[in-house]
C-alpha cells in the first residue's frame, strides 16, 4: 500500500505543478495556489487514509481512537477549506482542479493495482 500512495504523489506532484503554471496564464491571483492547495489538500488527506487503514489493518477492528481521527481529520479538512472560502483567498474552482486531480489518481492507482493482482492470481 506505500507503494501505492508514493506513485500517487509522484505523479500527483507531476500533474499539479505544470498544471498550475498553465492555470497562471488564465488568472494569475488565485488560481495556480488554489490548485496546488486543492492538490496538497487531497494528498495529506490520502496520507491520512493511508495511516488510519493501517492502523485498522493491524487492529482486525474499529477502535474509537481510529474513528475520532478520522473524523478529526475531516473536520480539520472543512476547517481549512472554510477559512480559505470565507477570506476569498482561494478560487473554488482551483481547489476542486486540485481534489479532482487527486481523486483521479487514486482511481487510476487503484485500478491498476487491482488489474495486477487479479492477474498474478490467475
Amino acid at each position: 500500500m506505500i507503494e501505492l500512495v508514493r506513485r500517487i504523489y509522484k505523479q500527483g506532484i507531476i500533474i499539479l505543478l505544470p498544471l498550475a503554471v498553465i492555470s497562471a496564464f488564465f488568472e494569475w491571483k488565485k488560481l495556480p495556489i488554489s490548485i496546488l492547495l486543492g492538490g496538497a489538500l487531497g494528498l495529506a488527506n490520502l496520507k491520512g487514509l493511508e495511516w488510519g487503514l493501517e492502523r485498522l489493518l493491524e487492529t482486525y477492528r474499529p477502535r474509537g481512537k481510529l474513528l475520532f481521527l478520522s473524523f478529526f481529520r475531516f473536520f480539520i479538512l472543512a476547517c481549512i477549506l472554510l477559512i480559505l472560502a470565507v477570506f476569498k483567498l482561494v478560487n473554488f474552482f482551483g481547489i476542486l482542479i486540485g481534489f479532482t486531480v487527486v481523486f483521479v489518481l487514486i482511481l487510476k492507482e487503484g485500478i491498476r493495482s487491482a488489474a495486477r493482482e487479479s492477474s498474478t492470481k490467475e
